[in-house]
């Protein structure tokens, strides 16, 4: 299984139910990375898209504790027992995590890589990602050009768990 997240030089991840900066070649990125695949996320991060509607071209699982939750074209899942279990149809490599914070929490620890967009700038986040550079069980596996969409510089990362190392 796989993640894949946008995070500030503290690993800020949000602010207010959205993302740190608007960067038009992260958002491509994330596009193609993620297009055919299955993605999870969060009641908040499906409702923080256009029109609170399911990416297209990909397999859309929801996961939210909120029984009356039933939005058109996702599957809702109400545990992560429930949905590991859905996931199982598929290949672990063609699941990703897209977030929140506590889907990432909730699902690291089944990931073997992290497709992390590092921008190099500090902003004010209300949520965050736990530090993969800090973490033992995981290291720095591919580093991409330095980018810079709107006056802030970014560049692609890939981290891979590293083997025989628990969390």
């Amino acid at each position: 299984m796989n993640l894949i997240v946008a995070a500030d030089e503290r690993w800020g991840i949000g602010k207010d139910g959205g993302l740190l900066a608007h960067l038009p070649g992260d958002m491509k990125y994330f596009r193609e990375t993620t297009r055919g695949k299955v993605v999870v996320m969060g009641r908040k991060t499906l409702e923080s898209f256009p029109g609170g509607r399911p990416l297209k071209k990909r397999i859309n699982i929801v996961l939210t504790r909120n029984e009356a939750y039933h939005p058109e074209g996702v599957t809702v899942c109400r545990s992560r027992e429930e949905t590991l279990k859905l996931l199982n149809a598929y290949a672990p490599e063609d699941v990703f995590i897209i977030g929140g914070g506590m889907i990432y929490r909730e699902f690291l620890a089944d990931c073997e890589k992290a497709y992390v967009t590092h921008i190099f700038a500090d902003f004010e986040a209300d949520t965050d990602f736990p530090n993969l550079d800090a973490d033992p069980a995981w290291h720095l596996a591919e580093t991409g050009e330095r980018r810079e969409d709107n006056g802030i510089f970014y560049e692609f990362r890939v981290y891979e768990r590293r083997r025989g190392v628990n969390q």
